[in-house]
């Protein structure tokens, strides 16, 4: 079974997620079936039909955040240390061509969030910069074309 590396922030907001739709989300959907089928003939009744889809999903969603939170591997990111880029790391970049600087933080795949500078370990950015140190260049190859970028700083918060 695949171990997923989560930082504690990702996997508080996952079980958030789990609390939420099984204390609030399932009842309310359960209640939602039972009134349209007192409404009678289900075979037409959309009602039915739409609280039904919506149970679906809930329950799916479930079952998905049951099993990304049982396989998880919570890393204690502070506890880190080092000057090599690893699962954690918030590094700051300068695009070779532009000069601008951006700062990401490599975070696990379910609490990535570009706009937030949290940044997909499996993203190709990500995969080019693990094991990478301070003043190391790295080339990444983006839909948009070939990109070089310089890391000014590495960092564990």
């Amino acid at each position: 079974m695949e171990r997923l590396p989560i930082t504690a922030a990702g996997h508080a907001k996952l079980e958030a997620e789990l609390k939420e739709l099984k204390n609030n989300a399932r009842p309310k959907v359960i209640e939602a079936i039972a009134t349209a089928r007192e409404h009678g003939d289900l075979s037409e009744n959309a009602e039915y039909h739409a609280a039904k889809e919506q149970q679906s999903l809930i329950e799916g969603r479930i079952a998905e955040l049951e099993d990304k939170l049982g396989r998880s591997e919570v890393i204690d990111v502070a506890s880190i240390t080092g000057s090599q880029i690893k699962f954690g790391a918030t590094v700051l970049v300068v695009d070779e061509d532009t000069d601008e600087e951006s700062t990401y933080q490599i975070v696990g795949e379910d609490e990535s969030n570009i706009e937030k500078g949290l940044l997909s370990l499996k993203a190709p950015l990500a995969r080019a910069l693990m094991n990478k140190e301070q003043g190391d260049s790295v080339e990444v190859t983006t839909p948009g074309g070939s990109k070089a970028y310089e890391i000014l700083e590495v960092k564990y918060v």
